[in-house]
């Protein structure tokens, strides 16, 4: 933190919140629209290895020295599972799955965090409140995924559902493991390293899935480039460069809003512009899920944690909260 002395305008503090919130909430739908006619796999791959080795270059250029052996090493654990698991599961999704209920289980991840800490790590202590927190966000994920109470709305694909809970798994397994990896200091280069290394093992995947023989780039959409072009961008670069400016002149905390904030505008966004439709199912387990999000992640630990860096790789196990 900086004194206030040297704060930067609140303009400019108010552009950075805007683009966390408001641009990471979009890549929800962004995602939607792309998969659609982009194989998921080759789409997440394409992302995060174009925008990856744009950092890593831009970073170079201005003179950060890239990671050891070691460091790349252990960079391309946490593309496995951060990119490859969360990544492949959550693209793969979204062809089944509306964005918005995408985003919401994706919020999830503060609540899958310490669930591992209490069971298999053993650094926190099943409290009351951490207890009803956990047992609210269940509820919330149950709502969403139960087909005989749906409240109206069409029952949703149990299988896309299931991909995004191990992509939950995958992220806060890899925000764990992180504290354990040696780790480029600088957390820019870490966070491309780790996003190209990703990205290379997502275009694997499409290989070895079959993406690329039934891949016609001729025959994608305008809109549906736009939508990759906007992910890579203003989803990984800008978005990720407006976070790690922001933790110079706000607490982590505050910063961290943007895992309640997103899901909120990822819903929005899906029924205005996608056509999802936001029904009794979907306000109700989304607001059971924010609320176990909200009374987990503002509980203080004896034990500092990485927090659930949201959605936008860019910040995966980069920024500790």
């Amino acid at each position: 933190m900086t004194s206030a002395s040297s704060r930067p305008a609140a303009w400019k503090l108010l552009l950075a919140f805007a683009i966390i919130y408001l641009v990471w909430g979009s890549t929800y739908l962004a995602i939607r629209i792309g998969v659609r006619e982009i194989p998921p796999f080759l789409m997440a791959g394409l992302r995060f290895t174009v925008a990856g080795l744009a950092m890593w270059a831009w970073l170079r250029i201005s003179g950060t020295p890239s990671p050891s052996l070691r460091e790349w090493r252990d960079a391309t654990v946490l593309g496995t599972l951060m990119f490859l698991i969360d990544y492949a599961c959550l693209f793969w999704a979204e062809q089944r799955v509306p964005s918005g209920i995408a985003a919401v289980i994706l919020a999830m991840i503060p609540v899958c965090i310490t669930l591992l800490e209490i069971t298999f790590l053993r650094t926190q202590r099943l409290t009351l409140r951490l207890g009803l927190g956990l047992a609210v966000g269940i509820i919330g994920v149950v709502v969403l995924m139960n087909p005989w109470a749906s409240l109206g709305e069409a029952p949703l694909d149990r299988r896309g559902v299931i991909a995004l809970l191990i992509s939950c798994c995958g992220w806060s397994i890899g925000t764990i493991v992180s504290g354990r990896l040696t780790l480029q200091a600088s957390k820019p280069m870490s966070a491309a390293a780790q996003m190209l290394s990703g990205g290379v093992q997502l275009l694997a995947l499409a290989a070895i899935a079959g993406e690329f023989a039934h891949f016609r780039a001729q025959d994608i959409s305008s809109t549906a480039w736009l939508s990759l072009v906007y992910l890579i961008i203003a989803g990984s670069i800008v978005g990720f460069t407006a976070y790690v400016w922001l933790l110079h002149y706000e607490s982590p905390t505050k910063v961290g809003t943007y895992a309640y904030v997103n899901p909120v505008v990822a819903v929005i966004l899906g029924a205005a512009l996608g056509g999802e439709t936001v029904g009794r199912r979907t306000i109700l387990g989304t607001a059971l899920i924010l609320i176990s999000v909200v009374a987990i992640t503002t509980i203080k630990r004896k034990q500092s944690t990485p927090a659930s860096v949201s959605r936008e790789a860019e910040l995966k196990a980069v920024a500790d909260d």
